[in-house]
């Protein structure tokens, strides 16, 4: 049994399980599993990925990629928190495959994590891969410790956003980027 494995037999036990009984007796191998896939983001780095999808271009207007779904575990409960990024940015001379921008958003969500840094990770990777004019991200997540435990509020959402360049320093850039982000179709 791995370590993992053990662990989590061991936590079983501790929760006053028998980890030994027919539903359990796979759990702790079906545990790690589960846990070495929604944080194989630990093994994955974002420069790679987009690495062969950069292609000379010269279109200089925002690219937005909106409603990336995303799924996460937070670094204080290790609970789940999903939701909904969405990343933009403005072409210096070098556009980037669309998938590439749900891929970054992946390498960074299969981590511990907590939203604010996934925000700011995820727009450092594309301001590093790109040199762009400018990238805006927004994260909208609803985390499990606050719908399950603690205060029990399942319908809150937490935003967060990380502006760099064009998107921080000018205004109307923002405006345009928050509004395309926002303007939800009914």
């Amino acid at each position: 049994m791995s370590d993992i494995a053990t662990h989590i037999t061991a936590v079983l036990k501790a929760l006053g399980e028998d980890p030994e009984r027919r539903g359990l007796a796979r759990t702790p191998h079906r545990v790690e599993a589960a846990l070495r896939f929604l944080t194989r983001g630990y093994g994955q780095d974002a420069r790679e990925i987009i690495g062969g999808a950069l292609f000379e271009e010269a279109h200089d207007n925002m690219v937005v990629v909106r409603d990336i779904e995303f799924y996460s575990l937070c670094e204080h409960h290790m609970l789940p928190f999903f939701g909904k990024a969405h990343v933009a940015y403005i072409p210096d001379g070098r556009i980037v495959g669309l998938s590439k921008m749900a891929r970054v958003v992946d390498v960074y969500a299969r981590r511990l994590q907590v939203q604010e840094r996934m925000t700011d990770q995820i727009a450092d990777a594309l301001v590093d891969a790109l040199a762009p004019r400018g990238v805006g991200v927004v994260l909208e997540a609803a985390h499990f410790c606050m719908m399950m435990r603690g205060v029990e509020k399942q319908d809150s959402k937490t935003i967060t956003s990380s502006l760099r360049g064009a998107f921080r320093d000018d205004g109307r850039t923002r405006e345009e980027f928050l509004r395309l982000v926002h303007n939800r179709q009914r």
